[in-house]
């Protein structure tokens, strides 16, 4: 009997013992399985610029300097809808707060801003910012404070992919911008000599890449891609080597003042020579720099352009709205793409009614499918897509107006 307890009891402890080790075992594997999975964190209970009478929203953008009159009106558009939604007693009782911040263009001052807005200012949301180089510098500070970004004047590709959880881009991209440039030169023109004059940062540089995308498409590349420094209108080089290289057109990523007067140098050395520049010139300042020399010359925009109020009932409204609250400003793409920003801003907030917080609201933007925003384009996002609108507009200039380049 001694003998058979003694086996039992050993039989028991080395069973005892087996377990263990595989529950060690277990416990190792699923460590080891969760060690680089990212972090969750649960945002539902954030509601921090959120109270019973206001909702807080902050803004960086440049109101001032070289890029002011994209700044400017992208803000003054927001505002006007935004205006409408306060007198109607807001979202739920809540009224919208934006706060803004002026940072010229300038990434370091973006940076301060932001960081004011979150831990000084306290906002539920970040709105409208403006430009590539700084929007990507507060990617960090945003994923950090894990603080919802919505709309940015930009359309550069490393803000869409890979999509970023608390990052939305209304507007459509460069990429998209650039390749209808091309099909217009290349495809319906049958141009085959396309240079690239670019603003010498990450903004010049994406428009650069979707370029070169939408050439190698065709069996193409630039004949020449030239660019300048940020902040100045130091463009006499890039001129001289684009116009030598024997180009037909011109794609341009740059701002509105190097942007004309490399239109209006190119032009005195090859009259002939057709242009094109994104939506980021800020068009009506373009235009007014170019000083009347706006033939051959095309701009790609991500909204319809105010003068076609006669096709799209929203870009009537929007005219209406922006001259009552500006009525000395003239209506123009940025503002109506403001304006439309403000839309969606507005309608997200609405979706989660009167359990507001940042999850919530993260959560309202995701599930915008084909939300009207008035034109031929609705908005749709989702949990791994955060570009809202995907349609592009080529015009072009007559009288000091754009219209819509038909097919």
């Amino acid at each position: 009997m001694d003998n058979i307890r003694k086996k039992t009891l050993l039989i028991i402890f080395v069973s005892m013992a087996f377990f263990s080790i595989l529950t060690l075992a277990a416990i190792f594997i699923i460590n080891e399985l969760n060690y680089n999975q990212p972090e969750i964190y649960d945002i539902s209970s954030d509601t921090q610029g959120v109270s019973d009478q206001e909702i807080l929203i902050g803004s960086s953008s440049a109101l001032s300097g070289h890029a002011g009159f994209l700044g400017t009106n992208y803000m003054h558009g927001a505002l006007s809808y935004l205006n409408e939604i306060n007198k109607q007693g807001g979202i739920y009782g809540r009224k919208i707060r934006l706060i803004s911040y002026d940072d010229q263009y300038d990434p370091p001052q973006t940076i301060i801003n932001t960081q004011k807005l979150i831990n000084e200012d306290g906002v539920f949301a970040l709105f409208n910012y403006v430009g590539t180089p700084t929007a990507i510098r507060i990617i960090p500070i945003v994923e950090e404070a894990k603080i919802p970004l919505l709309g940015i004047l930009s359309g550069a590709n490393v803000l869409r992919d890979p999509s970023n959880r608390y990052i939305f881009n209304i507007r459509s991209s460069y990429f998209q911008e650039t390749e209808l440039a091309i099909d217009f030169f290349v495809d319906r023109l049958k141009l085959k000599k396309i240079a690239v004059f670019f603003q010498g940062d990450a903004y010049g540089s994406d428009g650069l890449e979707g370029t070169k995308i939408a050439l190698i498409k065709r069996g193409m590349e630039p004949i020449s891609f030239e660019s300048y420094t940020r902040g100045t209108e130091d463009v006499e080089e890039a001129v001289e080597k684009i116009v030598s290289s024997g180009a037909d057109a011109v794609v341009m990523i740059g701002t509105y003042g190097p942007s004309a007067k490399f239109v209006l140098l190119a032009k005195q050395k090859n009259p002939q020579l057709l242009f094109h520049s994104v939506s980021f010139v800020g068009a009506k300042e373009f235009i007014n720099n170019l000083k009347g020399e706006t033939s051959n010359v095309y701009i790609t925009q991500v909204v319809p352009p105010p003068e076609s109020s006669d096709r799209f009932e929203s870009v009537k409204k929007f005219n209406e709205t922006f001259l009552r609250y500006y009525p000395e400003e003239k209506p123009n793409s940025e503002a109506f793409e403001g304006f439309i920003n403000a839309k969606v801003l507005v309608e997200a907030l609405r979706k989660c009614k009167e359990d507001l917080n940042r999850g919530n609201f993260i959560a309202s933007l995701e599930s915008l499918r084909g939300f009207s925003v008035g034109t031929d384009d609705n908005v749709t996002f989702g949990p791994n897509d955060r570009q809202g609108l995907e349609k592009t507009y080529l015009t072009s200039i007559n009288d000091g107006n754009l219209f819509i380049v038909e097919n």
